[in-house]
């Protein structure tokens, strides 16, 4: 697989590095496999061996390239990756963006390909896992199965959220909530964030022009839901953003 060169000055992320001799870091996507069963490093030593640490990458660098061969997923450890491929005519479809925490490259498992490109947004780190080596392990560890399973009913969930006739207010609500929730596992605010993607990414995403996403944004921040500053995001009204995205949310 041909990573991109990290060169010149990468700007400075926070490393959530918080793991011990029992623990896995916070921000580990298979920490929900230790924590809720108390089940220690000690007994997933042999997980712990297939995690393999990658960066910094550069924002605009790849993790993977749509067509590059499957043998890995990744949880993104710090920053943000966003999923995209290019269609025949070299349109770009924004797939997702994922946070420290979360898994990319599960949906690369049956084409046995990645059919996406993943790339950093912002600096970002991952933590890279063999999967063929999860694979076997899954078949010994039925916690590390489990969580498997999870996260691939999870990814198809997130994948099928924006499709059907939802308005430009329902799908900026939806996003905004959706973040919202997802920063809060992460035990950061769940009011105030910034977002590390363009408007333009976010439009894509959203299956939206451009411009109705700054004009929904405007009319979200006169209407007192929301305040804007730059890529920083304050809801001030999230009971009513919830409201406006019922539909989507509770799918």
């Amino acid at each position: 697989m041909t990573h991109a060169t990290q060169t010149g000055p990468v700007p400075e992320a926070i490393v959530a590095d918080d793991g011990d001799e029992l623990r896995f870091c916070s921000t580990c996507v298979f920490g929900r496999v230790c924590l809720p069963q108390q089940v220690d490093k000690t007994k997933l030593h042999e997980l712990h061996c297939l995690v393999e640490h990658m960066g910094p990458f550069k924002p605009g660098a790849h993790v993977f390239r749509v067509g590059d061969r499957f043998n890995a997923i990744y949880a993104v450890r710090s920053g943000t990756i966003k999923t995209c491929f290019y269609d025949d005519t070299g349109r770009e479809q924004v797939l997702g963006f994922h946070l420290p925490g979360e898994m990319i490259g599960l949906n690369a498992i049956h084409p046995a390909r990645y059919p996406c490109d993943a790339i950093a947004i912002d600096a970002a780190y991952v933590c890279r896992f063999s999967f063929p080596a999860l694979a076997t392990l899954a078949t010994k560890m039925p916690e590390v199965q489990r969580e498997l399973f999870r996260l691939l009913s999870k990814d198809i969930g997130n994948a099928a959220l924006l499709s059907g006739d939802y308005s430009a207010d329902e799908r900026l609500a939806a996003f905004l909530m959706g973040l919202s929730a997802r920063f809060a596992e992460r035990g950061r605010s769940a009011t105030s964030f910034r977002l590390a993607m363009s408007r333009g990414d976010i439009a894509n995403y959203l299956r939206l022009a451009a411009e109705t996403v700054s004009r929904v944004l405007r009319r979200f921040q006169d209407q007192g839901l929301i305040a804007v500053e730059g890529r920083d995001v304050t809801l001030g009204q999230p009971a009513q953003l919830e409201a406006i995205a019922r539909n989507l949310l509770h799918r």
